[in-house]
C-alpha cells in the first residue's frame, strides 16, 4: 500500500478545487465543480471538452494566474500561490518579444536567471535545433510564419527547463499539415525530456494522439467526466497510429463522453 511513500510526490495534486467567478452584474458563476486529481511526473495529460467547460480555468489555476475559490493545488508537494519557474506556459498565440531575435527570445529565461552567456547560447541553439529552427536563429519573430513562431515559443519554454509544461491549444491556429508535424515534434521532445505536460485541446484526435491520459470535462460547471489512460505505444508511434483500430476506439470513446456531457439538460442552463 505504501509503495509511493518513498518515491517522489505527484507532479501535480488538485484537491477539492472549485472556481467561482463574479460577473459584471454581480452574479456568481460556477466555472469548475469540485475537482480532485493527481498527476504523476512524466504524464502527458490532455484535457478536452466543449467550449466554456473550465479547461482554461484549470490551466490558469495551475499556472498560478488565478487562485481556486476552494481547495488547493500543489506542484511537487508545494502549494501553488502564483506563477513560478517550475511551470512553463505555452499560450494559444505566440507571445515572443518582436524586437529580439529568435535566439534572444529563447535565451531570455536563462539570462534572467543569470546563466553565463556561453551557456545561454548553447541552450538556445540546442532547443531551436530540436524544434527545427536552427536556420532561423537570427531572424526576428515577424519574419517567421505562425507555426514557426509557435515552435519558437515552445523552445523558449523548454530552455527554461520547467518541471511542468502547460499548453493551452498551442496548435489551434495552425493549418492541418503544420499541426500534425508539430504534434509529432512535440511527442519527440516529450520522449527525450519526459516533462509533465498539461495540454488543452478541443481536437479529440489530437488528445488521443498526444496524451498518455485524456481528461474529458463536462459543459459548465466543469467537472471531469472521463479520466482515460491512453498508452498507444506510450508516445512512440508516428502518424500511422491514427489508423489503428485501438486509436479509433479510444477516439470514439472520448468523443462520446464529450457529447454525453454536452447533451445533459442541466448543462444548457449554464
Amino acid at each position: 500500500m505504501d509503495h509511493h511513500d518513498h518515491e517522489t510526490p505527484p507532479a501535480v495534486t488538485i484537491t477539492g478545487v472549485t472556481k467561482t467567478y463574479l460577473t459584471d452584474s454581480g452574479d456568481e458563476v460556477l466555472a469548475l465543480r469540485e475537482t480532485t486529481l493527481a498527476v504523476q511526473p512524466g504524464e502527458f495529460v490532455c484535457i478536452v471538452g466543449p467550449s466554456g467547460c473550465g479547461k482554461s480555468t484549470v490551466m490558469d489555476m495551475l499556472a498560478g494566474f488565478h487562485e481556486p475559490t476552494s481547495g488547493e493545488i500543489r506542484v511537487g508537494g508545494s502549494l501553488v500561490t502564483g506563477p513560478g519557474a517550475d511551470r512553463g506556459v505555452v499560450f494559444q498565440q505566440p507571445n515572443l518579444l518582436p524586437w529580439m531575435t529568435v535566439r534572444r527570445n529563447v535565451e531570455l529565461g536563462p539570462r534572467l536567471r543569470g546563466s553565463p552567456a556561453a551557456e545561454r547560447r548553447e541552450l538556445a541553439e540546442r532547443f531551436l535545433t530540436m524544434v527545427g529552427l536552427d536556420q532561423f536563429m537570427d531572424r526576428k519573430p515577424y519574419e517567421l510564419s505562425g507555426g514557426m513562431q509557435q515552435r519558437c515559443q515552445i523552445a523558449r519554454v523548454l530552455a527554461n527547463d520547467p518541471e511542468i509544461i502547460l499548453m493551452d491549444e498551442p496548435f489551434g491556429a495552425l493549418d492541418a499539415i503544420t499541426r500534425e508535424r508539430m504534434q509529432t515534434e512535440l511527442l519527440a521532445i516529450w520522449r527525450e525530456k519526459r516533462k509533465t505536460v498539461f495540454f488543452i485541446t478541443h481536437d479529440v484526435e489530437e488528445a488521443v494522439f498526444l496524451g498518455t491520459r485524456v481528461l474529458v470535462m463536462s459543459a459548465r460547471p466543469g467537472r471531469v467526466v472521463l479520466d482515460l489512460p491512453v498508452r498507444l505505444g506510450d508516445g512512440d508511434a508516428g502518424p500511422e497510429m491514427r489508423s489503428l483500430p485501438q486509436f479509433v476506439a479510444l477516439r470514439d470513446q472520448v468523443a462520446a463522453a464529450i457529447h454525453a456531457s454536452h447533451d445533459r439538460p442541466t448543462a444548457a442552463v449554464a
